[in-house]
């Protein structure tokens, strides 16, 4: 098990590696930072604009592998014992790594309980209803997910915030708290303040529970039907083992295989597939960072996301494989 594990650490890190670098490459050909001093009036002068560049490493007017170089030198720096980590600066001259130390932090605080309580719930939603095929329980769960997974998570988001409104205005209060993740001048850690955090993230958090729900639960019901027709369960139960423990043992144990790898994957990419919950609801996380990058044609911004997206991945591609060995015993004696 050691050998495969360290197998698909080492190919991990050459995902990484090429993907950051691909992106790099690709944002510094195709975004024009030089667009941000067009139609300013009046115009800087062109040695001015170029200076500017040039600290930010992002000049058009420099070949894109010169560029390359100097970033990825950077990046070197983050090795063990070596100088502070050097993203560059985005185009308004502060540091990636503090705007993706930032950030981070908030993409997580909005996903984690979503994303946990989500795949809890279609995992078990998704399990129970294979387990009662064709009856009440597993038709709720297929015409759920199905109506959820049909509805644009940009829809959605807008739905629940519109209704949150609406139950405000219905009630007279301010129930759902529904822009940002904490009113300004509060106390983060204060009564007031965790309660006002709480209302803050019940509806964003609800979109992401309900699109986790709906993903996991038709995947699990998929990989726990092809479990219960299986040999080794009709064995188990032969052998006298009770129905509920072989399902709970053997068959849950099995199908929950290759939804491990699903979580691992899907948490990691929520970092930066959550932008319109963030944006729709005022959280300046991840996801929205990648927009903003992009539309402002930060060349370093873009790259830092996308190497935080890697690493991100690589780390959740090796928990997956983690997972999976221990689920797997045939790996286990491999």
């Amino acid at each position: 098990m050691i050998k495969y594990l360290l197998r698909r650490l080492a190919y991990l890190l050459v995902l990484v590696i090429v993907a950051s670098s691909f992106t790099y490459l690709l944002a510094a050909v195709t975004l024009n930072p030089r667009a941000n001093y067009e139609g300013r009036n009046p115009p800087p002068p062109a040695a001015v604009v170029s200076a500017a560049l040039d600290k930010i490493n992002s000049n058009p007017d420099k070949p894109a592998l010169e560029r390359f170089g100097h970033w990825a030198n950077g990046i070197v720096s983050c090795l063990p014992f070596g100088d502070p980590c050097d993203l560059g600066l985005t185009f308004q001259g502060v540091p990636v790594k503090d705007e993706i130390g930032r950030r981070m932090w908030v993409s997580l605080r909005l996903l984690l309980l979503g994303a946990i309580i989500g795949s809890l719930a279609g995992v078990a939603a998704g399990a129970y209803g294979a387990v009662r095929q064709y009856r009440v329980p597993d038709h709720a769960m297929t015409v759920s997910s199905s109506v959820i997974l049909s509805i644009p998570t940009v829809v959605l988001a807008v739905f629940l915030k519109a209704l949150g409104i609406g139950i405000n205005n219905a009630v007279g209060g301010q129930f759902f708290l529904t822009i940002g993740e904490i009113t300004p001048g509060l106390d983060t850690w204060s009564w007031v303040g965790i309660s006002d955090r709480a209302r803050h993230l019940i509806l964003p958090s609800l979109v992401l529970i309900l699109g986790a729900y709906a993903f996991y639960g038709r995947y699990q019901r998929s990989a726990m039907l092809d479990v219960l027709g299986s040999d080794f369960l009709r064995t188990a139960q032969a052998k006298g083992l009770r129905r509920t423990r072989a399902l709970i043992k053997h068959a849950l144990r099995t199908a929950l295989i290759p939804m491990g790898t699903f979580f691992a994957y899907e948490f990691a990419l929520l970092f930066i597939g959550a932008t319109f919950t963030e944006k729709i609801f005022g959280w300046h996380g991840m996801g929205e960072f990648l927009v903003t990058t992009i539309q402002s044609n930060d060349v370093n911004g873009t790259a830092g996301v996308a190497l935080f997206v890697a690493i991100l991945v690589l780390i959740a591609g090796f928990m997956a494989d983690l997972v999976t060995a221990a689920l797997d015993p045939r790996i286990r004696r491999g």
